[in-house]
């Protein structure tokens, strides 16, 4: 195990963590983007040192929201938006050096709770779901988009954006490997030759989460930053770990539900933080001073938002559907070293496992050693001007397309259709995480739906294959039917009078 660890591989750890905190203190700009943009570069690095870079950037750029979060009252991703409400009041007291540390230290915690469920379970998830037979294969990736499009904001919406993914990612030739005949499929005339073998998946991914958020950006439009003298860390009141007392149980709590809603493909850290921060308030005995500088507040979003980091990854290594967006950019990392994640990847790849848990126990040492002691220095993160940053990230954007599959220009191209779509989205209200994971699980689903179908001749086997079929038509079911009431009860609360 141990030799893994060479100074290359720390390197990129700590590196990629910087890197991701930078990208996550920075308004707009999310781990994701950092995954995405750096995701090229790992092919040169091969896939333990590639992960190295990608696990740091991913566990930085979680962390780093909290930094705009706190100091300025404005999210630096969707994961910190609960980090706010108590976060900016303390920092408006002169509290703001207090409440970085508050929240750095529940974003270490966090990480390393669900770092241990994750090398604790995986493996067992794994070697269970080695003994699934295509139906249940199926049913597994049936489920995941049923929980996405349940945890949508519009169940509807959620569901017509994953199918979208699927059907876009079966575009191209109609793959014997698959059950096909060789035949092109839902291509535009005059585009054989560029669609014959589908869109590429690394350029889409580029594309929607990283050229679609500088499109967003400029929309909004482009500010030159904040100036150093509007990022007020604070000194009245120094840090403590006398702030944790009595609250072990909201870190411990909080971090299990980010790792558990890590697990629930597509969901997202914003859902973490979120569900963490109401049972904090709930079981409060001062729900009173959530939202005006509670630290307990603080406790419950970073430490239920960087659980999140080990969650997500128990699918994506188990069974080979990513836990969130930036899962989903990982399986891009193992796609270019000719790997494919999945309940057989953990036995067949032992050292590559030991590297992922030592990498993301590294990144989130890193993390906290970084910010603990330089928070002050991460705090001017924020008055970076964006003007000069995106078109930076642009040209990164560009070259990776291009360069991922030796110099192709219609990955350009589809680099700027998928950065457009992205940004409609938004418009459209239609959801990037169901899209994305239906656009790399369809070719998996339609393979074994048509190899189930094969093996059995009839639909009905996928109702009565097994009991494990059986139980994951409940969940399926249960799923959509929380869903529907969840968006009754929503409507019903909305329609009362104030």
């Amino acid at each position: 195990m141990f030799e893994i660890i060479t100074p290359l591989f720390i390197s990129l750890i700590v590196g990629g963590t910087l890197i991701g905190i930078i990208f996550g203190a920075i308004p707009g700009m999310t781990a994701t983007m950092a995954v995405a943009v750096c995701l090229p570069l790992t092919y040169s690095l091969g896939l333990d040192n590639g992960l190295a870079l990608l696990l740091g950037l991913y566990v930085g750029g979680i962390s780093g929201g909290l930094v705009p979060a706190i100091l300025l009252g404005i999210p630096g991703t969707p994961s910190s938006i609960t980090t706010t409400f108590d976060g900016y009041p303390m920092a408006q007291r002169g509290e703001g050096e207090k409440a970085l540390r508050i929240g750095i230290v529940s974003s270490l915690v966090g990480g390393l709770i669900s770092l241990l469920v994750l090398d604790l379970f995986a493996p067992t998830l794994a070697d269970f779901a080695i003994k699934f037979s295509y139906v249940e294969k199926f049913l597994i990736i049936f489920f995941a988009l049923t929980v996405m499009a349940a945890l949508s904001s519009d169940m509807l919406l959620g569901i017509f954006s994953g199918v979208l993914g699927i059907f876009v990612s079966l575009i191209g030739t109609y793959d014997i490997s698959r059950g096909g005949n060789g035949e092109l499929r839902l291509v535009p005339p005059g585009t054989e030759y560029w669609l014959e073998s589908g869109f590429s998946l690394l350029p889409v991914l580029i594309g929607l989460f990283g050229l679609a958020a500088i499109l967003e950006q400029a929309e909004i439009g482009v500010p030159k930053g904040h100036s150093a003298s509007e990022v007020k860390v604070g000194k009245h009141t120094r840090f403590s770990f006398g702030v944790f007392k009595g609250e072990s149980f909201n870190l411990l709590r909080s971090s299990l539900i980010g790792t558990f809603v890590g697990i629930l493909p597509g969901v997202g850290g914003s859902a973490a933080s979120i569900i963490s921060y109401t049972n904090a308030k709930t079981f409060s005995k001062r729900p009173e001073n959530f939202g005006k500088g509670e630290p307990a507040g603080i406790i419950a979003s970073e430490s239920g938002n960087n659980g999140l980091t080990g969650g997500a990854l128990v699918p994506l290594l188990s069974l080979g559907i990513p836990g969130d967006s930036t899962t989903a950019l990982l399986i891009g990392a193992f796609t270019l070293q000719g790997i494919q994640v999945g309940p057989l990847f953990i036995g067949n790849n032992p050292g590559t496992w030991d590297a992922m848990i030592i990498a993301m126990l590294i990144a989130n040492i890193a993390m906290f050693a970084m910010m603990y002691f330089a928070i002050r220095y991460f705090a001017l993160v924020v008055t970076i001007p964006k003007h000069i940053l995106f078109p930076v990230i642009l040209m990164m954007c560009v070259i990776g397309a291009y360069t991922i599959n030796y110099g192709i220009m219609f990955d350009v191209w589809t680099l700027l259709i998928f950065g457009v779509l992205g940004w409609l989205f938004t418009k459209l209200r239609l959801e990037v995480a169901p899209f994305i994971i239906g656009f790399i699980l369809g070719p998996s689903a339609e393979i074994y739906f048509i190899k189930s179908l094969e093996s059995f001749g009839d639909v009905t086997i996928f109702f009565t294959k097994s009991w494990i079929a059986v139980i994951l038509w409940v969940l399926i079911i249960g799923s959509v039917a929380g869903a529907v009431l969840m968006a009754k009860k929503n409507r019903q609360v909305a329609e009362e009078p104030v």
